[in-house]
């Protein structure tokens, strides 16, 4: 990895980590609940995506350096809250599909950041329990 990149990395880690918790309060706001892969407590993250049919969809900006990749990884089993209601769901982690073109479907002002700030990044498909 580029020192840059790196750089990148670390800024934008340190900014989320005092916006996140201000963020996942928000009763709109989209929220990704994983299992922690070592402590096995939920950790929440504030993302954004959009709910095509039965599936939701996101794409990280730091692919598997994220720290929810990597809890999905461990446990695929989730939780979105879309539009304030949980829903349950297994997600799945798919480097075969173009992040970019799917950014381009999903909302405008989270994907502009994603595109700005990211450096690998990973398309997600969380597909929802009925």
């Amino acid at each position: 990895m580029s020192r840059r990149t790196d750089l990148r990395f670390r800024a934008t880690t340190a900014f989320q980590r005092r916006l996140n918790p201000i963020l996942r309060r928000l009763p709109l706001q989209t929220v990704l609940e994983t299992t922690g892969r070592v402590s096995g407590l939920p950790r929440r993250t504030p993302v954004g995506g959009r709910r095509v049919g039965g599936s939701f969809w996101l794409v990280s900006e730091f692919g598997e350096r994220s720290q929810y990749v990597r809890n999905i990884k461990a446990d695929p089993r989730v939780r979105v809250r879309i539009r304030g209601r949980w829903h349950e769901g297994t997600a799945h982690l798919l480097p075969g599909d173009d992040p970019v073109a799917r950014l381009r479907k999903l909302p405008r002002v989270n994907s502009l950041g994603v595109r700005a700030l990211g450096t690998n990044l990973l398309t997600v498909r969380v597909d929802l329990d009925a």
